[in-house]
C-alpha cells in the first residue's frame, strides 16, 4: 500500500468536515467560538449564529485519534478534511475572510501531515474576493499539499459569472479538484427564507435546493462548456437536482430563456455528465434513485463523518471498488501518493 490510498477494503470519505482548534476567533466579532450552557449543552458560535447541541471539543471533529478510531470501525480507509460549512464565512469582510481561510488552512495541513496516509485535505477559500480566492487556492496546494479548494454554493457572485472564470482557471491549472456545499443562510450573510429556521429545516430542505439550483446554474450557465477539463463535485447527491433532472431537460431544450447551445438534443445530458457528486444521501431508496439517475461514473463516497446526521447514510456493497476508484481520480490520488514517495 502506498501513502495516500486506502487499505485494502477502506473507503474513500470525500465528504468529512473539520472543526479546527486553531482556527477559532480567528474571524474577529464572527469568531467562531465553542462553549457550553450552564445545563451541559454544548454550542458552536459564527457571527449571530449559535448551534446548540454538537459538541464539537473533545469529539472526532476536532481530535484526530477519535476520528482514526472511528474511521476504523467505519471501514473508512482514508478521508478528504473539509471545512464546517458553518465556517465559510462568506460575507464578511474580505481581508478578514483571507486571513481566517488561512489560519483555517495551516491548520488542516497540520493535521494531514500528522497522518498522511489517512487523511487528505481540501481548503477554505476566501470568496468574497475571487483575486485571493486564487492566491489561496495557489499557496494550499503548492506550499501546503491540499488536494484541491472547497467552498459554498452562495457567496454573492453567481457561479456561472464571468468573475468566477479566473478561480475555475486556476484549479484547471494546478489540475484540483473544486467542491461545493452549501451552509444554511443567516449566518453571516442575509437569511434567505425565516420559514426554514423551523424545525432546523435548514439543514435539509435548503441544502438540497442550493445543491439541485447550483447543478443546474453550472450546466445553463455555461460553466463546464468553457471550462472542460474543470472537475466539481457537489454534496448529497445534489439534494434535488435528481428529481428535477427530466424536466430541466425539456426547459433546456423547449424554453426560450434556455441559451441556444444547450437546446440540441444531448447537450444537457453531456454537461450533466461532467459533474461529480458524493453519495451521501440518507435511505436505501434514495442512494438508489440518485445512483440510477446520475449514474454511477462520477459518484463518490460521502458521510457527513459525525455529524447530527450520521449513520444515514447508505450501504454500498458492490458499489465500493467503483466509488474508491472515482475518489482516486478525483482527488488525484496516484499523484499525490507519488509526490509523498519522493
Amino acid at each position: 500500500m502506498s501513502l495516500g490510498a486506502p487499505p485494502v477494503g477502506g473507503l474513500v470519505d470525500t465528504h468529512a468536515h473539520v472543526v479546527l482548534e486553531d482556527s477559532m476567533g480567528k474571524a474577529g466579532i464572527c469568531g467562531p467560538e465553542i462553549g457550553c450552557r450552564r445545563d451541559g449543552v454544548p454550542w458552536f458560535r459564527v457571527g449571530d449564529y449559535q448551534l446548540d447541541g454538537v459538541a464539537y471539543r473533545g469529539s472526532l471533529f476536532i481530535e484526530a485519534d477519535l476520528r482514526l478510531e472511528a474511521m476504523e470501525r467505519a471501514g473508512i480507509g482514508l478521508q478528504a478534511l473539509s471545512p464546517n460549512p458553518l465556517t465559510y464565512l462568506h460575507f464578511i469582510e474580505p481581508g478578514l475572510a483571507a486571513d481566517f481561510c488561512g489560519a483555517h488552512n495551516d491548520s488542516l495541513a497540520e493535521v494531514v501531515r500528522a497522518h498522511p496516509a489517512k487523511f487528505v485535505g481540501l481548503g477554505a477559500l476566501p470568496m468574497q474576493d475571487i483575486g485571493a480566492a486564487c492566491r489561496e487556492l495557489r499557496r494550499i496546494v503548492g506550499d501546503l499539499g491540499l488536494l484541491g479548494g472547497y467552498i459554498g454554493t452562495d457567496f454573492g457572485t453567481a457561479i456561472d459569472d464571468t468573475a468566477m472564470d479566473d478561480l475555475y482557471a486556476t484549479c484547471v491549472e494546478l489540475d484540483v479538484p473544486l467542491f461545493m456545499h452549501p451552509c444554511q443562510s443567516g449566518i453571516d450573510g442575509p437569511l434567505r427564507d425565516p420559514r426554514l429556521r423551523r424545525w432546523d429545516l435548514d439543514l435539509v430542505l435548503e441544502y438540497s435546493f442550493e445543491e439541485a439550483i447550483v447543478a443546474a446554474t453550472l450546466i445553463f450557465g455555461g460553466v463546464l462548456r468553457r471550462h472542460p477539463r474543470l472537475d466539481i463535485c457537489l454534496s448529497h447527491g445534489g439534494g434535488s437536482f435528481a428529481l428535477a433532472r427530466s424536466k430541466l431537460r425539456k426547459l433546456a431544450e423547449r424554453r426560450p430563456a434556455a441559451p441556444e447551445w444547450l437546446r440540441p438534443e444531448g447537450e444537457f445530458e453531456d454537461q450533466l455528465a461532467r459533474l461529480w457528486f458524493d453519495c451521501h444521501v440518507a435511505g436505501e431508496q434514495e442512494f438508489d434513485f440518485v445512483a440510477s439517475s446520475l449514474g454511477i461514473g462520477r459518484l463518490v463516497y460521502g458521510t457527513n463523518f459525525g455529524g447530527w446526521d450520521r449513520g444515514a447514510g447508505p450501504q454500498v456493497g458492490d458499489l465500493r471498488e467503483t466509488l474508491n476508484a472515482n475518489a482516486s481520480r478525483l482527488l488525484r490520488l496516484e499523484r499525490r501518493a507519488a509526490h509523498l514517495w519522493s
